[in-house]
């Protein structure tokens, strides 16, 4: 496929490889309009530039500009979808750049208390579109239009959808191998504030009488040997007010994360202070290595804590090639628009890089601590996630923790969720 411009520019060859290229659609481009004219086969114009018989798309400047602009945004339909204008001018390919580049994080100036860009100041929650894959739509608008026009041999086929559930592990147990003062001080809380049943259990739990609320592994480890692609992300960092895992040196620890690592692929889970002190990516991803005798490539923020573009230009230095932080902590959905995976666009240096970007559909503190969902309804909105991804393909990707799947506390009925998830995929198939 021929595709004719005015100018070649970094953001244009990173969308088109996105729509096309990834897609197995080869494309060429050419400034040049004589040439251009002149071609047989598949072509079309993406200029302002009129062709005589040859479909057009009017480009907005978005993938032209090199710097970070605020554009005055609206809602038009592109084929039957609705679909972003810029200034005025409709265009799908710079919608689905704006949506997956994360422009609007970088001019954002209003984040939650945990210095985080909310979803409610978020164009995809604006128009009501953040539980769909926006990106993935206008791209399946873009290969009809092209179909309908003779560009292309065939309509949009979605592919297959994969399932990859993800456990972050921010506190591997609720109370085996918390020693010295951290052990007193939690027994002490519990006992001013008159929890009998927390006291007995730790209680149990110490003398080996009780299984500890947070070892969910052998449900973790089953899992994965139904065959799903599961990722872990460990928390090693310090002790501190939000990193409160077991210490990285407790020989039971390490023990467990060897044991789960012989089946399970392990990445590191950067810890809060990390945000503030990026050097303690470093520390604490070699404090993984040192344990899993081998290189660490995966990272997904704790508390995700995502602050664009510094925390990827971090995970970059530290040599990390794949990072599943792409998701909202408040609502469900599709942060950056797509189920699929991508590299990471640096737009303050304006180019593509190799860091490659998972997203995730929906966390479970979202459903149940931000959304106050009960189980059924919760269900009922997953089914809505996935039924959206195994339309436009891609990959299904969630974010459970150990100690939500035991049934404990707030958690209790929550395991079905999870199971319910692993189901739709198995009927899917």
């Amino acid at each position: 496929m021929l595709i004719f411009v005015e100018q070649v520019s970094e953001r244009l060859l990173y969308i088109l490889d996105f729509a096309f290229k990834d897609r197995g659609i080869n494309y060429r481009l050419t400034n040049d309009h004589f040439s251009f004219l002149e071609a047989e086969g598949p072509k079309f114009n993406y200029s302002e530039r009129y062709v005589a018989n040859v479909p057009q798309l009017v480009p907005a400047s978005i993938l032209f500009d090199e710097e970070i602009i605020i554009y005055g945004l609206d809602v038009k339909q592109f084929e039957q979808e609705a679909c972003l204008a810029f200034n005025g001018i409709i265009d799908p390919l710079a919608s689905m750049f704006y949506v997956l580049s994360r422009m609007e994080e970088y001019t954002a100036t209003v984040f939650d208390d945990h210095d985080r860009y909310m979803a409610r100041n978020s164009v995809l929650f604006k128009y009501n579109w953040l539980q769909k894959v926006m990106v993935d739509r206008w791209n399946a608008a873009i290969h009809n239009f092209l179909n309908r026009l003779g560009v292309l041999p065939e309509a949009f086929e979605p592919g297959k959808v994969n399932m990859l559930p993800t456990f972050d592990i921010d506190n591997a147990y609720a109370y085996k191998h918390k020693i010295g003062p951290r052990k007193w001080l939690a027994t002490a809380k519990d006992f001013l504030q008159g929890n009998k049943n927390r006291l007995i259990e730790r209680k149990l739990v110490r003398q080996n009488r009780g299984s500890d609320p947070y070892d969910s592994y052998d449900t973790i480890e089953a899992i994965s040997k139904q065959g799903f692609e599961v990722k872990m992300f460990w928390l090693l960092g310090d002790y501190a007010k939000f990193d409160k895992n077991i210490s990285f040196r407790n020989e039971a620890h390490r023990q467990l994360i060897k044991h789960m690592a012989q089946q399970i692929e392990i990445g590191i889970h950067p810890s809060y202070k990390s945000n503030s002190y990026d050097y303690l990516i470093h520390v604490e991803k070699e404090r993984l290595e040192s344990i899993l005798d081998n290189p660490v490539k995966s990272s997904r923020q704790h508390f995700l804590k995502l602050k664009l573009p510094y925390t990827y230009e971090s995970l970059i230095l530290n040599s990390i090639e794949v990072d599943y932080t792409m998701g909202y902590a408040e609502e469900i959905g599709f942060r950056a628009g797509t189920a699929r995976n991508f590299n990471w666009f640096d737009l303050s240096k304006n180019r593509k890089t190799e860091l490659i970007v998972r997203p995730f559909a929906y966390m479970d503190g979202t459903l149940n601590e931000y959304l106050n969902y009960d189980p059924e309804t919760a269900k009922e909105q997953i089914k809505l996630l996935y039924d959206e991804v195994a339309s436009f393909g891609g990959d299904f990707i969630f974010l459970w923790h150990n100690e939500t799947i035991t049934n404990y506390g707030i958690w209790r009925g929550w395991k079905s969720v999870l199971t319910y998830t692993l189901s739709l995929h198995q009927s899917h198939e």
